[in-house]
């Protein structure tokens, strides 16, 4: 399968075979493994061991294999190429999507899927977007460029527990982040646990402004 693989990232162009050539092992076959699983969810390594590592690797190989798919010069590829080169694209995104704890990745995936309107992937990145990332990584994907970005990390927010966003609010990069998913819970979800914490943080920021 190595020699196989080679070939064909060789023939699918320059950044996509020197990104190729750039994996370690362990991440190359657990791509290999993937592309031969007749599977739409490959399966991959258990999922509580996290390999930076090998997102990072996945992230730029799936970013190099995107921009081949779009790039002008894709039209030269055979019909044959043409499929493999998407199939491969998807199956990263896959195997990337079962290592993804970070949010530039997260952002990455949501993005991908927001551009060609696949919301059934958008919904199942969301799915997972809490039990995969810490809250002050979502709290990143909300400071997002991408506005359907910072909505899905709203939402995620939003449903956390009440508790999740009171430890954020001591966070100086965090805490306006946490108000707003506190007013969400307030407003979208009817909490008034989260309620009465914005008019104590209200009053509170009323009584500074008079010292």
């Amino acid at each position: 399968m190595e020699k196989s693989s080679n070939m064909m990232m060789e023939e699918l162009g320059g950044r996509v075979a020197s990104v190729w050539a750039g994996l370690r092992p362990t991440t190359r076959s657990m791509f290999e493994r993937a592309l031969q699983s007749p599977s739409s969810a490959p399966a991959v390594r258990n999922a509580n061991v996290y390999d930076a590592r090998a997102e990072w690797e996945l992230s730029r190989l799936l970013a190099a294999l995107d921009d081949r798919v779009h790039d002008q010069a894709a039209l030269s590829l055979s019909l044959e190429q043409t499929r493999e080169l998407g199939r491969m694209a998807e199956t990263c995104a896959l195997v990337l999507h079962a290592e993804a704890r970070s949010a530039e990745v997260f952002a990455q995936l949501f993005e991908r899927a927001l551009g060609v309107h696949d919301y059934a992937r958008v919904d199942t990145l969301a799915d997972t977007l809490a039990a995969r990332l810490p809250p002050s990584e979502v709290c990143e994907l909300a400071r997002h460029a991408n506005p359907a970005v910072r909505a899905l990390a709203y939402e995620t927010l939003a449903q956390a527990p009440t508790s999740t966003l009171v430890e954020l609010l001591g966070d100086p990069v965090d805490m306006e982040v946490a108000r707003e998913a506190l007013a969400a819970q307030a407003d979208d979800y009817g909490s008034e646990e989260a309620r009465w914490l914005l008019n104590a943080l209200e009053r509170a920021g009323e009584e500074e402004d008079e010292l």
